[in-house]
């Protein structure tokens, strides 16, 4: 298994992050389902999903914090 890079963001990017946790119950394509309404209508972008021992799978989603320069 090949280890995955995290490296650290760039200075200055700020990221939000939004922790789902979805029940056994939820079929795969439900999920999916729900994953892309995140992805298109708040802008999210999926940065892991670990399914426990239970089932439940425990989705973090982040998405870039864009601050607002006032120009003078």
């Amino acid at each position: 298994m090949a280890a995955v890079d995290r490296r650290p963001p760039a200075p200055g990017v700020e990221w939000e992050f939004d922790h789902i946790h979805l029940s056994r119950e939820m079929s795969r394509n439900a999920v999916t389902r729900y994953l892309v309404e995140q992805a298109e209508t708040g802008g999210w972008t999926l940065d892991r999903v670990r399914i426990g021992a239970d089932g439940i799978r425990r989705v973090i989603l982040r998405r870039k914090i864009i601050r607002a320069v006032r120009t003078a």
